[in-house]
């Protein structure tokens, strides 16, 4: 019996449902457990202010990871390179452990994530996309840009955070050393240096997500 083969519709059409199930999860699967704050820092309950300003920070994170996820895949279904597409879609599952603890934080903190999520993810899988279509090593530039950039990101919310949430500081620590890694493994694979006003453009896309992803 013959199979038939997939077009490109049937293929964007994977991808949309691929999108919906990630950005619209309300308790997505993770392969590693949440991390925990150290022995001996107790995580006291959150209050008033302290709770909204925390869990805005922790839905723009969720935000992040789905348009991670948006990102890589959209990359992954363009390469040609067998290695980089495994590379990629790696990544991609690291970057779910990171969307499934955001989205347990925002549960516990009686919260949501982004209504704008679906948006997210195909905005990023178009990116992804045509980051590919230049070259693999522009895509793998591409990535350790974006890690750079993201790592950047989480360092400010430690900042940010309320002093006594130590739960979100915990998962936020981990997900900074996962983008570390991630960025250094792309620019190992042979990623290069994207142009200045690439970089300014992609900053200046992440403020306009962050800034409505906090509120919405």
């Amino acid at each position: 019996m013959s199979t038939r083969q997939l077009t490109s519709f049937d293929r964007w059409m994977a991808a949309a449902q691929r999108g919906l199930e990630v950005a619209l999860a309300p308790e997505p699967p993770a392969n590693r457990p949440s991390p925990s704050p150290a022995p001996g820092q107790g995580d006291t309950p959150l209050q008033g202010v302290d709770r909204a300003h925390a869990a805005g920070l922790m839905r723009v994170n969720h935000a992040g990871e789905v348009a991670a996820q948006a990102l890589y895949r959209g990359q992954a279904s363009v390469t040609r390179d067998p290695q980089l597409r495994s590379h990629l879609l790696e990544a991609a599952i690291e970057e779910q452990d990171h969307l499934a603890w955001c989205a347990q934080r925002l549960r516990e903190l009686d919260s949501h994530p982004s209504r704008l999520g679906p948006f997210w993810y195909a905005a990023s899988y178009g990116i992804g996309a045509l980051a590919g279509r230049v070259s693999d090593r522009v895509s793998l530039g591409f990535v350790s840009e974006t890690e750079r950039q993201v790592e950047e990101h989480l360092h400010t919310h430690m900042d940010r955070l309320p002093p006594d949430d130590v739960r979100s500081r915990a998962i936020v620590a981990q997900m900074s050393a996962d983008e570390a890694e991630h960025g250094a493994a792309a620019r190992a694979a042979g990623g290069v240096e994207l142009p200045g006003p690439v970089r300014l453009t992609m900053r200046a896309v992440a403020k306009v997500m962050t800034s409505l992803a906090y509120w919405f």
